[in-house]
């Protein structure tokens, strides 16, 4: 069964997505009921910016909180963030949410007062996911995302080519797929750089609206590495292949360290403003994690 999970960074709980979120243990029984399904993220309309779902992962278990009896640890893996916050309403004024349809509009935030963990319908749960993985959907960004049949698997396109109605009931095979994972993860961190190289500044955008930057994962999937924005950086082609080489890191106040003997020299006029800053995201909540950022540079060994 999917639930969602209300969650927001000033909460007071113990929690650290993407890998685990903490909650009071009288909600034990509903997250019970999801271990082996999915959770969606919803932002309550408590604290800063705009309420609405914002991010997926998968529910593997669940474990006491040893330093608190009333609490426990839901554990999280395949986390994906949205690239746009979902909203709480549909484009036509209905609720995502049966729980929220059920009710008069002024009665919506009493029906889910003390409910921040809660079950949500399978069709309820795919409609937010296709909402949330909109740009990787839209036909119109298939050759931008690499989601054209030139860059993609049979695969793939059979789950995107599907009806709508195919589609929610394929939702969970969708999230898995590898493919569609990594547009949706080019997407939002592309998005956060306004399509702009953090380390050159250099924004270039073809004819067919496909940005050169690429985005690029801090720490790698296959060493667990999450799929969100904190762990991407956007990158060119060049910079992005010296960045997974370890040739070139990221300091934790995000200036560019280079390992001088081993770049060749004549891609270092791509480093000119190595002293300066790189070019971060708008909105600090999508800068790179400086715990992710430590771990590329260990294992680049150039810190």
């Amino acid at each position: 069964m999917p639930i969602i999970f209300d969650a927001k960074p000033d909460s007071g709980y113990n929690d650290l997505l993407p890998f685990r979120y903490h909650f009071p243990s009288n909600y034990r029984t509903i997250a019970e009921a999801g271990v082996g399904d999915w959770i969606v993220f919803r932002k309550p309309r408590r604290g800063r910016g705009a309420p609405g779902y914002f991010a997926v992962a998968r529910l593997t278990a669940l474990e006491p909180d040893p330093h608190d009896k009333g609490s426990s640890y839901a554990i999280l893996d395949g986390f994906l963030d949205f690239a746009d916050i979902v909203p709480q309403n549909r484009a036509d004024g209905r609720p995502y949410e049966e729980i929220l349809r059920s009710v008069p509009q002024t009665g919506r935030g009493v029906a889910i007062q003390g409910k921040s963990v809660r079950p949500i319908s399978t069709s309820d749960f795919a409609a937010i996911v296709k909402a949330g993985l909109g740009d990787v959907f839209d036909p119109a960004n298939s050759v931008k995302l690499e989601l054209d049949p030139a860059h993609c698997d049979q695969e793939t396109r059979t789950l995107l080519d599907a009806p709508a109605a195919e589609q929610e009931r394929h939702i969970k095979q969708i999230l898995l797929n590898r493919k569609i994972r990594d547009a949706a993860f080019r997407s939002a961190v592309c998005s956060a750089y306004d399509d702009t190289c953090a380390v050159t500044g250099l924004k270039i955008v073809n004819g067919g609206g496909k940005a050169e930057v690429q985005a690029a994962h801090i720490w790698a999937v296959k060493d667990g590495g999450p799929d969100i924005v904190q762990n991407g950086i956007a990158l060119s082609s060049t910079v992005h292949w010296l960045f997974d080489r370890g040739l070139i890191s990221i300091s934790n106040e995000y200036r560019l360290l280079v390992s001088h003997n081993k770049v060749p020299s004549d891609l270092m006029r791509l480093f000119e403003k190595q002293m300066n800053r790189i070019r971060l995201p708008r909105l600090e909540s999508h800068w790179p994690n400086t715990a992710y950022l430590r771990r590329q540079r260990e294992a680049a060994l150039i810190e």
